[in-house]
């Protein structure tokens, strides 16, 4: 595929990402896609597609009025396409949640053969993970 299909499957896979579409989550991704979610939170992780649907109905769960993705800039270069974006929406707790992140895609014929998740981790666990940690 060319480096302007890659950039539109991601832009597909983000736009599903904010309609908390779980079902076009999963369906990008290859057979053996992976999630990698960085950092050290409870969240954190590795994930095969298997885990992918759990998880990500998991995080739609906690956002009942949505969870939307702002794209901030896209580049991309052979397989890869790296994404600055930010996310807004309501916590069930009440707070909202407005994260900053970077994605990094590798794309294979047509679907994402693995997504990289950086953000503000501390963010994430204060919201997300209600302030609770991973043990030391």
């Amino acid at each position: 595929m060319s480096i302007e299909q890659n950039k539109q499957v991601v832009a597909a896979f983000l736009e599903a990402m904010s309609r908390g579409d779980t079902d076009y989550i999963l369906n990008a991704y290859t057979d053996d896609g992976m999630l990698w979610t960085m950092g050290n939170t409870l969240i954190s992780g590795q994930y095969n597609k298997a885990q992918i649907k759990e998880f990500s109905d998991g995080i739609y769960d906690a956002f009942p009025e949505g969870l939307t993705f702002a794209v901030e800039g896209m580049v991309a270069e052979g397989d890869k396409v790296a994404v600055e974006a930010t996310s807004n929406g309501k916590h069930v707790s009440g707070v909202t949640y407005a994260n900053h992140y970077h994605f990094l895609f590798t794309v294979r014929d047509g679907h994402i053969a693995q997504m990289k998740e950086y953000m503000d981790t501390e963010l994430a666990t204060d919201i997300l993970m209600g302030g609770q940690k991973r043990p030391a």
